[in-house]
């Protein structure tokens, strides 16, 4: 029997497959120009699906135990070619909940942001690909509570950061090298940001290049 492409779920699974080809296309590096703004497009369509699911009522398993799906996909490789390729815009400052006085901001990656979102959505795709579809949208509701939505969020922040700073002609400061290992003051981390140049993401967005 077909499926009926108005089910939630169909709509809701189809969005996230999608979101897990094109990051991995990204990821191959055929078109680095055109990464950043890709990456922004295909996060935010991603945060609609997300958006959905919390949105939605309390999703309850049909098992009481979820079923052993075997062990996770390996994405240390995809997680390594998106590093490679967003360098050195890789890094950002991030505080990871606002409702909480004073935290101060940490260093986070893009791309163990998009990599660590792909797991948590592969997870989901495989209780889908088995038949268990309430399991699937339990999971990807109850993932993108604990997990996936606010790290995606984070990663949407930076990478819509990026396009608006080159937009308005405003190049980040030099990284000098800030790594997500590094103990750093808020004020440090205030002034650190991954060093964009007009020349590497200005023409996919049509803007020319300052002297």
């Amino acid at each position: 029997m077909a499926l009926d492409p108005d089910d939630f779920a169909v709509q809701i699974s189809d969005q996230i497959e999608s979101f897990i080809v094109a990051v991995t296309e990204v990821a191959k590096g055929d078109e680095p120009d055109s990464a950043v703004p890709f990456l922004l497009l295909e996060v935010s369509q991603l945060l609609l699906a997300g958006g959905r699911l919390g949105a939605h009522e309390d999703i309850v398993p049909d098992e009481r135990y979820e079923p052993d799906l075997g062990p996770e996909a390996d994405v240390d490789d995809l997680r390594q070619s998106l590093a490679v390729l967003l360098d050195p815009i890789d890094v950002y400052s991030e505080v990871f909940d606002p409702y909480e006085p004073r935290k101060a901001p940490v260093a986070c990656r893009i791309s163990d942001d998009l990599a660590d979102v792909v797991t948590d959505l592969r997870h989901g795709l495989a209780h889908y690909r088995e038949g268990r579809t309430t399991e699937a949208l339990w999971w990807w509701q109850f993932s993108y509570f604990s997990n996936w939505g606010s790290t995606a969020s984070a990663a949407l922040r930076a990478l819509q950061s990026l396009v608006a700073h080159v937009r308005l002609n405003q190049p980040l400061e030099d990284l000098d090298g800030l790594d997500t290992d590094e103990d750093l003051s808020e004020d440090a981390l205030a002034e650190a940001a991954g060093q964009v140049m007009a020349e590497e993401l200005g023409a996919p967005l049509g803007i020319r290049p300052t002297k």
